[in-house]
């Protein structure tokens, strides 16, 4: 009986590795984020801290009815950010921050997985929704990247809703910026972004911001910098990320987590882990990311106190703000 021990062993082991590799994809998944940073549950009240729960909830729902409905990847991105940047509780469209002149001004990009087009708007200030615009280049021009009064006439062209920039000031901003203005030092309050994955097995990525507050000199951080702040490739993963933008940009954090997974055979939680809670913060850097694989999986990691995020498939749903949940 021992002479069949081993190869018994042996082929249970080839058999648990094959159940695990041929592991059933969920028919559509999704994840957000809507900024990661010093977010404290003792900072919050209860009724912030459940606008911003029910605001996340609702983000998940309009972009899973998308997927659950057959929709694309690419409309579901679009119209779950499109949500968050209507809301005044994220730093994105309507609840953007005001520059040290005391401008909205903001920047967005998306991408298609499963072509690797892009487009993305860096400095707009009257682009009613920053991600439309990111499309509109994607799909209606032969660049990736338009910025500043150029971007905003473009988007015009196009048909593309645009409004005084009065329109992105809230209550809660400018009574920021008239606190600390000018006696500040600039502030990185986070982005919004959306990953996900379609039924025909399509990914794409978002992100939209108001950027840093108080910048200056036209600042431009990571969210629209594709392959920085944003990078979707059906072979590897879509990534949206949040955080201190001159450290995603030099060190090419979205793409980067791509590569780990192409190169090195990495997952992709075993892979966003690395980055985001060892390299990245080895090197200074704060913030977080979202990302999909191919095969519906989620990783969300942070190396700050909290960061709005959330995620859906099939039966299964999840919000969360703060490290501990």
């Amino acid at each position: 009986m021992k002479r069949y021990t081993y190869p018994f062993l042996l082929l249970s082991l080839l058999g648990l590795v094959a159940c695990k590799q041929s592991e059933p994809s969920p028919a559509y998944a999704i994840a957000i984020h809507g900024g990661a940073g010093t977010i404290l549950k003792e900072d919050m009240s209860p009724e912030l801290e459940n606008a911003y729960r029910l605001s996340l909830d609702s983000a998940l729902t309009i972009g899973e009815a998308v997927l659950k409905n057959g929709g694309s990847a690419l409309d579901a991105v679009e119209q779950t950010i499109l949500f968050l940047e209507d809301s005044p509780l994220f730093n994105a469209g309507k609840g953007a921050v005001l520059t040290y002149e005391g401008f909205a001004e903001l920047d967005a990009s998306i991408m298609d997985g499963a072509t690797q087009n892009a487009g993305a708007v860096g400095g707009v200030r009257t682009l009613r929704n920053p991600i439309r615009g990111a499309r509109a280049v994607m799909e209606q021009s032969p660049h990736v990247f338009l910025s500043g009064p150029g971007a905003d006439q473009f988007g015009a062209e196009k048909g593309l809703d645009t409004v005084a920039n009065s329109y992105f000031y809230t209550p809660r901003r400018m009574e920021e910026w008239k606190e600390t203005h000018p006696d500040t030092t600039p502030a990185y309050l986070g982005t919004v972004g959306c990953v996900a994955l379609d039924q025909k097995g399509n990914l794409a990525a978002g992100t939209s911001t108001g950027g840093m507050s108080d910048k200056r000199y036209n600042r431009i951080g990571d969210s629209p910098v594709i392959g920085a702040g944003t990078y979707a490739d059906n072979a590897t993963c879509a990534v949206s990320c949040t955080g201190h933008g001159e450290f995603f940009i030099r060190y090419a954090v979205a793409h980067d987590l791509s590569s780990r997974i192409a190169y090195l055979q990495e997952d992709v939680q075993t892979a966003a882990d690395h980055i985001i809670k060892k390299s990245l913060l080895e090197k200074g850097g704060s913030g977080g990311l979202i990302a999909l694989d191919r095969k519906g999986r989620v990783a969300m990691p942070f190396n700050t106190p909290g960061m709005y995020r959330g995620y859906a498939k099939p039966g299964e749903r999840y919000v969360g703000i703060y490290m501990e949940e």
